[in-house]
């Protein structure tokens, strides 16, 4: 079946351009283009595929930051939460989850922007892994493990590198559970390999135009650029239920 170069091209290189620059965001940049051609059978791998992509691909650049003990109770917070979100997936429903979650991004992202500057006083290694627990029951309910973590982050007081560092190992990992668990569960047909190889391009001049970026932007651009992502996402959201 053909599907239309130019919505397949423009996602990956959207999808690309937000997480290279940000660390995350392929999935709620770029599966919006894309289900304007593609049914979501096909969406969802593609959108798994290029997410790790373009992660494996400026992973290079802030390796020298990730702590592996400040990163583990997410990690293992969200390989929990994964299988337990794909246990609850039948049970919830679609229309009132989108809507909760865009109202929650919706009203922390702009109480975040309009008080830029405040920060928690101390986290805990328990309250990571709850954070990472809950990524990992959105990344198994909906593929959106990336929000909380990507919250909890920028109120820690971490430097750019630092906190992207955190979020994005927690995204790789998570993406790449879910990258294996549909390869055997028989999702990567030959079509959606097929769009992939269409996508990647497009995925890979993204995340490298965006990683440049990333290298250009102060640690208070950075966080307001995640935080506009983020509240854009959860507009769209909730104009998806309305």
């Amino acid at each position: 079946m053909s599907y239309d170069p130019l919505l397949i091209a423009g996602g990956a290189l959207a999808g690309g351009l937000v997480s290279g620059l940000t660390g995350f965001g392929t999935g709620l940049t770029a599966l919006p283009i894309w289900l304007l051609a593609l049914p979501p059978a096909l969406a969802s791998p593609l959108v798994i595929i290029c997410s790790v992509v373009s992660q494996l691909q400026t992973l290079p650049s802030i390796w020298h930051a990730i702590d592996l003990r400040r990163t583990a109770p997410f990690i293992a917070g969200g390989l929990l939460g994964v299988p337990a979100g794909v246990a609850v997936l039948p049970h919830v429903s679609p229309r009132l989850f989108q809507g909760g979650l865009g109202l929650l991004l919706m009203t922390l992202c702009t109480a975040l922007l309009l008080n830029g500057h405040y920060r928690l006083p101390r986290s805990s290694r328990l309250a990571d892994g709850l954070v990472g627990l809950g990524g990992g029951l959105l990344g198994g309910i909906a593929g959106l493990s990336g929000p909380l973590p990507t919250l909890w982050a920028g109120l820690q007081g971490w430097s750019k590198d630092e906190r992207r560092a955190v979020f994005q190992s927690f995204n790789l990992s998570i993406l790449a559970v879910a990258l294996v668990s549909q390869a055997v569960s028989g999702y990567l047909t030959a079509e959606v390999m097929s769009l992939a190889w269409r996508a990647l391009p497009g995925t890979l001049i993204g995340a490298w135009l965006g990683r440049r970026l990333y290298h250009r932007v102060n640690v208070e651009v950075f966080n307001r650029i995640v935080l506009l992502v983020l509240l854009i996402a959860g507009i769209n959201m909730l104009i998806q239920v309305f």
